[in-house]
């Protein structure tokens, strides 16, 4: 299926350029012809981009495509293709056979009917139908300049991040643990969007919030193992606190999980698979679990029964999954605090709880309690879609306290 999707991109945009190129000559006009050209020209640019990319990622080539033409492709090719340019070709194709449809009717019932005679139209006519041709030509050219404008849009986006506090309210947390901070950092994407100057930014400001813990929760990379180094280089610029652990996201393992694995061993960087981490701080032992990624929710179950059933009792638990519906199975297992990533807060929100986060997760951004157990989402610090909306990359930097309740 991902083959089918990803091969029918470049047919499915032939198909929707020639209809387009149809339809604008005939509307005629000069504002159809400018139209014609520069949705041609953003056509070419996206097919270009992805021929690029295709190569790029069977090592024909070494050098990937800029950003900014890796940004475009992704824009034209999961929003703006399949969610208004088929769908225009397609309700007016739909339009032709209801009109086709109607015409047959016609003839076969309306014989005999006068047909009136077209009287010229007037001067206002005229300008009446120059308006709706404009109209018509923006709105048939509306995918193709409105990928151009999320582009531009998005070039800033990249290495634009906030940073997030939140105090959890913990019951029965330990009082050492009284105000232990820590920082989280989930789905940097370090690749294609989030590399160079950025990842300085990011260690810096993580190390500004001198945290008790430096907590990460997977995706550290966006798809290619030969960015690891890259990323590793920034978690080393990290200051750790008492202890900085990783665990692995979907987005890791597209290369091999054992090479991402391997890649920290080799650095000495902490990567929890389905194992657990001991330190102190405050001079009172804090256990850090961590689970390997998995999709289906019985296997990420299964994971939290196990770490859970080998954990230290005299310690205060954190649990570091990439999913957030991990948080099920930890509240049912006494776990006080669950950090998680991987739904980039809905990514393209229409508010901050309006959108596909909801839609696609129980738990999309922020704190979430239930039964005295917390869970933190990070909408993400780094991005492998590159536009945001009511969805800011962020570090997140979470304080704990006794609950007074």
């Amino acid at each position: 299926m991902f083959f089918v999707i990803l091969f029918s991109i470049p047919l499915l945009t032939m198909a929707w350029t020639a209809w387009l190129w149809w339809m604008l000559r005939r509307a005629g006009g000069k504002l159809a012809r400018i139209a014609r050209w520069a949705c041609a020209g953003t056509v070419v640019l996206a097919l270009a981009t992805y021929g690029w990319v295709i190569v790029q990622r069977f090592d024909v080539v070494e050098v990937a495509p800029p950003s900014w033409l890796q940004a475009l492709l992704l824009l034209w090719a999961i929003v703006f293709l399949p969610f208004m340019a088929l769908p225009t070709m397609g309700g007016h194709g739909l339009l032709l056979l209801a009109r086709s449809a109607t015409a047959v009717v016609t003839r076969w019932f309306g014989a005999g009917l006068a047909t009136p005679r077209d009287e010229a139209p007037s001067a206002a006519a005229s300008a009446v139908v120059s308006r709706r041709e404009m109209l018509r030509t923006a709105a048939l050219a509306l995918p193709a300049f409105g990928t151009l404008g999320a582009t531009a849009v998005s070039i800033p986006q990249k290495t634009r991040f906030r940073v997030r506090s939140i105090t959890i309210p913990v019951a029965g947390l330990p009082r050492a643990l009284e105000g232990m901070t820590i920082t989280h950092l989930s789905d940097t994407h370090v690749g294609k969007f989030t590399r160079g100057r950025v990842l300085d930014e990011l260690a810096e400001a993580a190390n500004r919030l001198r945290s008790d813990l430096v907590l990460l929760t997977g995706d550290l990379i966006d798809h290619s193992i030969r960015d690891l180094p890259d990323a590793l280089d920034m978690i080393e610029r990290l200051d750790p606190g008492r202890g900085l652990f990783n665990v692995e996201g979907n987005h890791d393992l597209f290369d091999g999980a054992e090479a991402f694995a391997s890649g920290h061993a080799s650095r000495g960087i902490p990567l929890l698979r389905d194992a657990m981490a001991n330190v102190r701080v405050k001079g009172h032992p804090v256990q850090i679990l961590g689970i390997s990624w998995r999709r289906r929710e019985d296997e990420i179950r299964r994971q939290v029964e196990k770490v859970a059933a080998a954990a230290d009792p005299g310690a205060f638990p954190i649990l570091l999954a990439h999913h957030p519906h991990a948080f099920d199975a930890a509240s049912a297992h006494g776990i006080p605090l669950t950090l998680a990533g991987h739904t980039h807060g809905g990514q393209l929100m229409l508010t901050p709880d309006l959108g596909p986060g909801p839609m696609m997760f129980r738990y999309g951004s922020g704190l979430y309690q239930e039964s005295g157990r917390s869970l933190v989402v990070s909408n993400g610090a780094g991005n492998w879609f590159p536009l945001r909306t009511s969805a800011p990359a962020e570090i997140v930097h979470i304080t704990l306290q006794a609950s007074r309740a």
